[in-house]
């Protein structure tokens, strides 16, 4: 599940429990500070894909959908799951939920979600199984905290969504859950469609992975299939 900023919250559910969607959005409550919980979001901004087995040919099928106004995810969305290459295919949107209109009133009650805060965050279901608890209850610390003390904030620019930037997205989120024992937010950015935040961070070529945090900033341009380099921007060698 997405929000309006750019920001996802996401679960790997094998047990396919029926209460997933809300995890997510008491999540998103307790790291943002909302109010409510957001549940608007999981018919806007949702995506999911279903695993199942044949019982005739016990061959495994995947169906992916994702919401029109997260569709531009789809490589993100493969890195995470690791579905490289599937197609995703559109949901229809509930209008009377997903409007502009309704949404800009939704935008005036939840202002943080239509900020950007660099989050990939992934829901553990074990804790919370047969259990009320809510995710303040097994350890979660608020965003600032978080980045003030440990983790990694990390910026990956991209020309485009081709197959090419998709097998990088996909071989640098394995990396990171391999080698990485600390929180990390990696954020995909287009520099066609966000030429301002290029700017910013005075991208002159792609790929360009920018380590953002821990400081100082650090950044690999062109080849980002290099182990050592990508551990010593980790600052887990010595380059």
């Amino acid at each position: 599940m997405f929000t309006p900023g750019g920001d996802l919250v996401y679960c790997i559910d094998s047990q396919k429990q029926a209460h997933w969607h809300i995890h997510l959005c008491e999540m998103l409550q307790h790291w943002l500070g909302l109010t409510e919980l957001p549940h608007f979001l999981v018919t806007c901004y949702a995506a999911t894909v279903d695993r199942t087995v044949d019982p005739v040919t016990d061959q495994v099928q995947q169906v992916a959908e994702a919401s029109p106004l997260v569709m531009r995810y789809q490589p993100l969305l493969n890195a995470v799951f690791g579905t490289s290459g599937l197609i995703w295919h559109p949901t229809p949107l509930r209008r009377e939920v997903c409007d502009p209109m309704i949404l800009s009133a939704y935008r005036a009650e939840f202002p943080q979600i239509w900020e950007c805060h660099d989050l990939i965050l992934r829901y553990d279901q074990s804790p919370f199984r047969n259990s009320n608890r809510l995710p303040t209850q097994v350890g979660l610390k608020p965003v600032a905290q978080q980045i003030e003390t440990q983790g990694y904030v990390l910026r990956l620019f991209v020309a485009d969504h081709s197959t090419v930037t998709e097998r990088v997205l996909q071989n640098l989120y394995h990396l990171l859950e391999q080698v990485l024992d600390q929180p990390y937010s990696l954020k995909v950015i287009d520099v066609a469609q966000h030429p301002e935040q290029a700017e910013l961070d005075q991208i002159t070529a792609t790929p360009t992975l920018v380590r953002v945090w821990p400081q100082p900033i650090r950044r690999i341009v062109g080849n980002l299939e290099n182990v050592e380099q990508l551990l010593g921007l980790l600052n887990l060698i010595e380059e």
